[in-house]
């Protein structure tokens, strides 16, 4: 991280800025856009996809850019960023086919269309940034596959909890510790909330409303918990993760964890209710050296055996671009799968569920997402809930039940179900693998 803000420099005194497109223009999208524009030399937003086009006019006008282009083929927009024009377009798949443009920032929290995009912007060798928890939690390991047989890089991103939760279990590996425990600090958790109850929230902050939701509900850290555990290996200690609730600092919450069973579960990922500092995220690691452990004293952070490293925020977009430099110059990936999935988000009822009726999806008044290992997820056969808009029940299922594929019909001819199935079978068990074989 330290090395990117010369790294930039140098090609903006070079003039030869990194060219990045970016899919989707909300709330997330529009920040990315002013920062690049406004605080980002040596980086240029040469385009911009929206379904609505004037909400990529806005993107852009709000950070100060008054003449944007519109364009229609890949030969205009070639054209444009030649030109030195911002260019936008309401077809996402001329970014990734565009040759002009360095790497992509996928940004719409999304399934589908994300997995549709993702994937030709692989096939066009174009490395991706991704601002979408629900995409890579859902289908990242298979996407990941896709990605390295095209060598391409495909990653979290800085900023979000998830890419500032592993760049602490980075750094915290670095110095010698071993990470056994990677949290995130929440205020709020509440698996009933709906867009009704989140309403005012959205409208305040100007926030989508099934995004405030899946916040509120804890649909969103079980997808940020989720692709961290891919990431590094680790587990959940349980369904819904433990989720202590502590009003005092994190740093004070290394007595309520067991270091022997973090060891047997060879880590896990975890959340702290109402803990400060909020909105952190968190890292807990051990050192059985006695030498480090007297030096680890000496500088404060206790006799162990668990040791506490906190960020005490995440800052979301304004890190972004520092997750395109590192993509760009250095082929760094941020957050990405490590292999198969370990944790999964599955579905679980947010009321009772009747027999026919059509699932609304991720932040609705239907169901709120869960981590669950892997293992189970795939012995138990649920559903997860990144598959779940769209699928119509074939039965009555009370609150709090998880979903099963058995549960439902799923929609006609989607990718996402595609890849999620390919990648189930590409990341057997072994010992399925070996009983075939």
């Amino acid at each position: 991280m330290i090395i990117v803000d010369r790294a930039l420099q140098k090609r903006a005194e070079a003039g030869n800025p990194i060219k990045v497109g970016m899919i989707g223009a909300g709330a997330m999208g529009r920040g990315i856009a002013n920062q690049i524009i406004n605080s980002v030399p040596g980086m240029k937003l040469v385009a911009i996809f929206n379904r609505h086009l004037d909400k990529a006019k806005q993107a852009y006008h709000e950070a100060g850019v008054e003449a944007v282009y519109v364009v229609n083929n890949v030969t205009d927009l070639e054209d444009a960023i030649a030109k030195g024009k911002y260019a936008i377009t309401d077809d996402a798949f001329l970014l990734c086919q565009t040759e002009g443009i360095d790497a992509l920032i996928e940004v719409t929290g999304t399934i589908e269309f994300a997995a549709q995009v993702v994937i030709a912007a692989i096939e066009n060798r174009k490395p991706t940034i991704l601002m979408n928890a629900e995409l890579d939690a859902t289908i990242g390991p298979i996407l990941k596959v896709y990605a390295d047989r095209a060598g391409v890089i495909i990653t979290a991103c800085d900023g979000d909890q998830p890419g500032v939760q592993m760049n602490l279990y980075r750094f915290v590996k670095s110095i010698g510790l071993t990470p056994l425990l990677c949290g995130n600090i929440k205020g709020l958790q509440d698996p009933y909330r709906n867009p009704t109850t989140q309403a005012a929230f959205a409208k305040q902050w100007h926030q989508a409303l099934n995004m405030v939701t899946s916040f509120a509900d804890g649909t969103k850290i079980s997808f940020e918990q989720a692709i961290v555990a891919n990431g590094t290996g680790m587990r959940v200690a349980k369904r819904g993760m433990l989720g202590y609730q502590y009003s005092g600092h994190i740093d004070e919450m290394t007595k309520m964890y067991d270091v022997d069973q973090l060891k047997e579960w060879g880590g896990i990922v975890d959340y702290a209710l109402g803990a400060k500092p909020s909105p952190g995220v968190f890292v807990f690691a051990t050192n059985d050296d006695p030498k480090h452990r007297h030096y680890l004293n000496l500088f404060k952070l206790g006799e162990g055996p668990l040791y506490s490293f906190y960020t005490p925020y995440h800052l979301c977009y304004f890190e972004v671009p520092i997750s395109v430099a590192r993509v760009v110059l250095f082929q760094d990936v941020i957050l990405a799968p490590l292999g198969g999935p370990v944790v999964d988000v599955v579905a679980t009822a947010k009321t009772n569920l009747k027999k026919g009726e059509t699932l609304d999806g991720i932040g609705g008044y239907m169901v709120y997402g869960q981590c669950e290992n892997s293992d189970v997820v795939r012995s138990e056969n649920l559903l997860p809930i990144g598959l779940a808009e769209g699928c119509r029940l074939k039965g009555d299922i009370p609150q709090d039940q998880v979903l099963t594929y058995q549960d439902l019909e799923l929609p006609s001819d989607r990718l996402c179900d595609r890849l999620r199935s390919e990648q189930n079978n590409y990341f057997q068990p072994v010992e399925k693998l070996l009983i075939k074989s």
